[in-house]
């Protein structure tokens, strides 16, 4: 089928496009050339004056896995109370705001324009079943990073100085077999610390058991994921989240990269100084210094909105600190095969509370200090910060200088002095939403026909009006199309479409599986070819969608 988009207001940065007005042609699930002045299109669309973009991408969001099914459980009353019908187009029903399900979650990511989420947090032992709930998401792309970090065998090979290549074989054999896109490290160490009763664990302090140091974790790991050639940097949710202070960690974090690629997620619950007499405050500011003069750092926010939520992490410190705050007063921590952690801590973020108003300037803060669009990402850790669906306001907020500092005024009077925020004047443009949420996510994961709109690239489309109203523009599209089939009217789904999982293979010495199977046979309840997921797993039958891994030396 041959679809012309004619008229539109092309934004893709990726091609140097920002604003051009022009036609973009769609051949099946394909961006196609223009095909010439006699082609005869099956479908035309006139977007005079529209705003056209490639479908957006989630980096980070919990949409599958242990924790979100053991969220979704805790909070049985939000599902109780927010359900919705199926579509006639073919969508099922489901419920749910904070951990909707599965059907729920792509619908509501397609209504707002976005056409990929990846799940960052997903534990090998329990791969099998986050693969299961991606592949019955519908609409969106999805993929997963495996978590690493605390497991016993990767921190028995760093111990016992088995070398980088054994724990690259590692890495590599642990990717293939659980078919993952990428690597994130939680908490270095911290999680097998905290089952030998440890609370707490900063970035040069030794483990209990093995004695690494979560430096020495972070160093292997990154390395590891350079060497291997995985698109992805290290994914680096890093110690002492939401503690204040913890921007002096956050920064030292930074030099343990040694220049070396990282990502580090969530910082906005890493950028906590302890001036004033409560002893918190924004370390927003100098730690969007260190980033802006890194190139080989990228970050992602984590942002704060205000309402309830639920917080679900594989950082059992973290979340046991959080559990008296719990709203309601309810929460669950989990491991399996203790190679990991799992808490679930319901939240409510108040823009009363000084505390939460202030975590809510800290990440806007971080957004508009930071200078390079191509290297920050749009996310709430969803649901952490909060669900997102809160999306469209975040980006009003960023753009509309007048509407933010409306909102600052409302918050616990306390807080603005505590920020920079209401000094900012920045807006962001169009132009950088799109790199943001579109051409930065595809390059940061090596995704080369996602997120961008040239010829060959996959036929993911979103149009807008453009209103100067942010929130309504983003929240509701005009058009959607999935890989060229129109998904959405209006923001009404209209028709059912399925999405791709995204993996890599990055090779490994067979030699480091007899390792791994002796230690399986050992200390683990699953045999290693149980342990496996076949392509056949994925996606009902589809397989996945496999991306290249380029090795490299550490110069």
């Amino acid at each position: 089928m041959l679809t012309k988009l004619a008229g539109g207001r092309l934004f893709d940065p990726a091609n140097g496009r920002h604003g051009e007005v022009a036609d973009l042609w769609l051949r099946d699930d394909r961006i196609a050339a223009d095909p010439g002045p006699g082609a005869a299109p099956d479908a035309t669309y006139d977007l005079t004056g529209k705003v056209v973009m490639a479908g957006a991408i989630d980096i980070h969001s919990h949409i599958a896995g242990g924790k979100v099914n053991l969220a979704r459980l805790l909070m049985g009353e939000e599902h109780e109370h927010h359900r919705f019908a199926g579509s006639a187009c073919g969508c099922g029903g489901g419920s749910g705001l904070a951990t909707p399900s599965t059907h729920t979650t792509g619908a509501r990511y397609i209504e707002m324009g976005f056409t990929a989420a990846f799940e960052p947090a997903m534990l090998g032992s329990n791969a099998r079943h986050a693969h299961m709930e991606m592949g019955d998401i519908p609409y969106i792309d999805t993929g997963g990073y495996l978590v690493l970090g605390s497991d016993d065998f990767l921190l028995d090979l760093i111990a016992t100085n088995a070398g980088q290549a054994a724990i690259n074989d590692y890495v590599a054999w642990m990717l293939t077999a659980t078919q993952s896109l990428a690597v994130k490290v939680v908490n270095p160490g911290g999680i097998n610390a905290f089952k030998f009763n440890a609370r707490s664990l900063d970035l040069d302090e030794p483990g209990p058991y093995y004695g690494v140091t979560p430096r020495s974790v972070l160093t292997v790991l990154a390395r590891a994921v350079y060497e291997l050639g995985l698109p992805h940097p290290l994914h680096v949710h890093g110690c002492n989240l939401g503690v204040p202070g913890n921007v002096a960690t956050t920064l030292d974090t930074i030099q343990a990269a040694s220049g070396l690629p990282m990502h580090m997620t969530h910082i906005q619950f890493h950028s906590y100084d302890t001036e004033g007499d409560r002893k918190f405050s924004s370390g927003a500011a100098a730690l969007a210094e260190a980033v802006n003069r890194t190139p080989t750092l990228s970050v992602d926010i984590g942002q704060v909105m205000f309402g309830q939520t639920v917080t679900a992490s594989a950082d059992t410190m973290a979340q046991r600190r959080t559990a008296p705050l719990a709203h309601p007063r309810k929460w669950l921590a989990m491991d399996i095969e203790c190679d990991a952690g799992c808490g679930v801590v319901p939240f409510r973020y108040r823009d009363n509370s000084y505390v939460n108003a202030l975590q809510w300037a800290i990440g806007l803060e971080l957004f508009l200090l930071l200078d390079d669009p191509w290297r920050v990402f749009l996310t709430t850790d969803h649901p952490n910060g909060a669900p997102f669906t809160f999306y469209p306001e975040l980006i009003r907020l960023l753009m509309d200088r007048d509407y933010r500092l409306a909102k600052l005024a409302e918050i616990h009077p306390d807080a603005p002095a505590h920020t920079t925020l209401g000094s900012i004047t920045r807006e962001y443009t169009l132009a950088e939403i799109a790199v943001m949420t579109r051409a930065a996510p595809s390059r940061i994961l090596g995704l080369a026909d996602r997120g961008h709109l040239a010829p060959g690239a996959s036929a993911d489309v979103t149009v807008y009006t453009d209103r100067p109203d942010r929130r309504a523009m983003f929240e509701r599209p005009d058009l959607v199309f999935k890989s060229g089939r129109l998904v959405v009217r209006d923001g009404t789904l209209v028709a059912m479409a399925q999405g791709c999982t995204h993996v890599v293979r990055p090779g490994f010495d067979d030699l480091i599986e007899r390792r791994i199977a002796r230690h399986f046979d050992e200390r683990l309840g699953l045999s290693l070819k149980h342990f496996r997921i076949r392509d056949e797993e994925i996606r009902h039958g589809a397989g996945p969608l496999l991306h290249p891994c380029r090795r490299r030396e550490v110069p």
